[in-house]
Order: structure tokens, then sequence, then C-alpha cells
């Protein structure tokens, strides 16, 4: 059984953003919905990484909370599977039976941090905040890139030409020759 937390169904706005958690234990999850809860947090939990992948993710900056042990897929695992999936989300790792080479396998595939259980409260909190902001600052340079490409698109062949050559760092005067 899923424990969601109750969504609305108002648009999201530009700073609204999401938890999201995935951990077997229904205990884990409670918890931090609870402490993300507590200072205004959204939260979305999932009792594993199927479960989330199945579920229609919201288009808002958010961060995924994730256990590095679970049944079936691994958190470690999962982490290599949402870009195939096209989910770019930054992640936290949380475990209880975390060592040295998982955390830099953790680290090295791009995760914010990696706690081990019991963590504190507040560590938790300033890893979502940065992972948050993470995503967020990734939105915007996606919505950027993606303004520019349109952009890009509305040039002629003849000004796309141009255009290469200055950004090639040739001078006016060599463009225009």
């Amino acid at each position: 059984m899923t424990e969601r937390t109750k969504s609305s169904h108002e648009p999201a706005g530009a700073h609204e953003s999401m938890v999201f958690v995935i951990d077997d234990d229904a205990s884990m999850r409670r918890a931090l919905t609870n402490l993300f809860e507590s200072v205004g947090l959204k939260v979305e939990v999932f009792g594993s990484t199927s479960e989330m992948l199945q579920s229609r993710l919201p288009d808002v900056a958010s961060c995924l909370v994730l256990d590095v042990r679970l049944p079936g897929l691994s958190g470690l695992d999962f982490q290599t599977e949402l870009p195939k999936a096209n989910i770019h989300i930054p992640i936290i790792f949380m475990t209880g039976h975390g060592d040295i080479p998982m955390s830099v396998r953790a680290m090295k595939g791009g995760a914010v941090d990696f706690l081990t259980k019991p963590f504190r409260d507040q560590d938790m909190l300033d890893a979502v905040v940065a992972a948050i902001e993470r995503d967020r600052q990734r939105r915007e340079a996606d919505k950027i890139f993606g303004t520019l490409q349109t952009l890009f698109e509305t040039l002629s062949p003849r000004e796309r030409e141009v255009m290469a050559l200055v950004a090639s760092g040739l001078m006016n005067k060599q463009v225009a020759a």
C-alpha cells in the first residue's frame, strides 16, 4: 500500500517544490513526511522504485530522498536508471548500512548527499534545500536553453551561417568578407 500526501490540483507555481521519498520502511516514510511537512514542504512517498516510476510526477523543482537498500532494484541501481526514464532529479541517499565505496558510487553518480541512519533532522533538511535549489537552477537553465533553441530556429540559413562565424571569434570585418 502506498502512502501519499494529498496533492493539490492547482497549477504549480514557480516557488512550489516537492520532496519524493522512496523507502520500504513505512515508519521511516511517516517520519520523513512529518519532518518535511513541519517546514512546509510537500511530500510524496513510495514504498519501492517501481511505485515511483508508475506515478505521474509534477513538473516542479523537486528532489528524491532514496534509501540505498530496497527490495528489487537498489537505490544505487535506480540512480542509474532515472536518466534512462528521462527523470533528472537530485538525489539524497540514506542508509543504515553504508560504506565508503557505496557513498563514493552515489556521489560520483551525482548524488547531493549521502546520509547514514540515524541522521540529524537538520542534516536532512539542509540536504533537501540544497537539492531543490539545484533542481530549480537546472530547470531555469533548461528553460533558457529552450528559449534560445526556439529563437535560433527562427533564423534563416544565412543568419545561422553568420552567427556561427561570429561565435567562432572572427572580427566583424572578417565575417563581412
